[in-house]
């Protein structure tokens, strides 16, 4: 069976690394390395894997079969509408690096679907179970930009600090859910919770530029945060917010430099 890879970055490659382990047929598309055309790349294809940074994603959707299987594993979306086209979509998160997922590390993520959890089991990668796309899809955005202020803070991993820090983010995280009509439960999973705790601190990108920022506000990060482009979806208004924020509310008026 043939499954299309949209994105060849470190992510795409570690699930694809799984997939072709399995013995299933993969192919990649990614538009930084030309081996092959998109249709042919989507030819035959019984699954289609997304995998590319959040703010490619506009552009690659609309190329996308609207009727084939879309497995979308691209943090940083943080509507669910982005896939109001196509007929048949599921998400994959959770608290995996992929040097973690490439080095066979025992990682538990969230599935919102059993072919899912079929296609990339393993003895070292396990899954636990939700259909709450949208709050699965706005947990894996949301621990991102959470991230950033933990850097800023100078938090670190397993203090008393952290911990209540990440305490209240992840209330803060479980209304806004349920303002928008997700389910609040779901950041009690590996997609929230977990990724969240995995997120603020290092080796994450996130908590990285938020740490830099800390001692150079006009600092410019070389690589896509992905926090970042979550953070100017939320202050341009792509999800409600409800009162009583204060973790996010003090994020927001930080970053009038640099979202």
């Amino acid at each position: 069976m043939k499954i299309a890879i949209m994105g060849a970055g470190a992510f795409g490659t570690a699930l694809g690394g799984i997939l072709a382990d399995k013995g299933y047929d993969i192919d990649y598309y990614d538009s930084k390395v030309e081996r092959e055309s998109l249709s042919d790349v989507l030819k035959g294809a019984k699954y289609i894997l997304l995998a590319v940074p959040s703010k490619a994603t506009p552009y690659v959707l609309p190329y996308l079969p609207k009727n084939v299987p879309l497995i979308v594993a691209t943090k940083g979306i943080l509507s669910d509408h982005t896939f109001d086209n196509f007929k048949d979509y599921m998400v994959l998160s959770g608290p995996g690096f992929a040097d973690d997922i490439k080095a066979g590390k025992k990682t538990k993520l969230t599935a919102t679907d059993d072919r899912v959890i079929k296609l990339f089991s393993t003895d070292y990668l396990s899954f636990d179970f939700t259909d709450d796309k949208r709050g699965v899809l706005m947990c894996g955005a949301l621990k991102n930009v959470y991230a950033i202020l933990a850097g800023i803070l100078g938090l670190k991993r397993e203090t008393d600090a952290w911990r209540e820090f990440i305490f209240e983010v992840a209330d803060e995280m479980r209304s806004i859910l349920a303002y928008n009509g997700a389910d609040s439960r779901t950041v009690d999973l590996a997609c929230g919770i977990g990724d969240l705790k995995l997120t603020c601190g290092y080796p994450s990108r996130n908590y990285e530029y938020g740490d830099l920022l800390r001692g150079n506000p006009d600092y410019q990060p070389e690589k896509t945060v992905e926090g970042v482009s979550a953070l100017k979806k939320i202050k341009r208004g792509e999800i409600a917010l409800p009162d009583d924020l204060p973790h996010l509310s003090d994020l927001i008026s930080r970053s009038e430099k640099w979202a």
